[in-house]
């Protein structure tokens, strides 16, 4: 796929309360606004809310699955969190392709998030990379990802 100024992708998923159980297994963040509802409901969230990176993390699926795609990683980003994101929430991450440098692999790009009934909850921009992988051009290293199993949820 050639990338071009305008070029979109997106994904959707539903969040849950394990999404928040294994970002936090994966990063020891236990801030009582992901777990302690009481608390939670208390504050100007009104509830609990799930960990940014949690939310941000599916814009890491677009840009590495779809757009560029393999081998893209993100140089700078620039994001706005603009309202919670909670456990049973339906996000969509979007990218768009604002920029593309002339002479390297190299783009800037558009990055939203919206929740289910079309609120953004993430806005800004980030700079991506994109490493040559499986082009047979000698720029592959032959290392590959593990397979998702969507069935059984085991990856290979």
């Amino acid at each position: 796929m050639t990338v071009q100024v305008g070029s979109t992708a997106r994904r959707t998923r539903v969040v849950s309360r394990r999404d928040i159980e294994l970002f936090t297994e994966l990063t020891g963040d236990r801030n009582p606004l992901h777990y302690d509802e009481e608390l939670a409901a208390g504050t100007r969230f009104g509830g609990l809310i799930v960990q940014g990176g949690v939310t941000s993390g599916l814009l890491n699926a677009v840009v590495a699955e779809d757009l560029p795609g393999p081998g893209s990683v993100f140089l700078r980003v620039a994001w706005n969190f603009l309202a919670p994101v909670r456990p049973g929430d339906e996000i969509t991450a979007e990218v768009e392709v604002l920029e593309v440098h002339a002479s390297k692999p190299v783009f800037r790009i558009r990055t939203t998030i919206t929740n289910g009934d079309g609120v953004p909850v993430l806005d800004g921009d980030a700079h991506v990379y994109q490493v040559p992988v499986g082009t047979g051009s000698g720029n592959d290293s032959g290392a590959t990802a593990p397979e998702d199993d969507r069935q059984t949820g085991v990856v290979r």
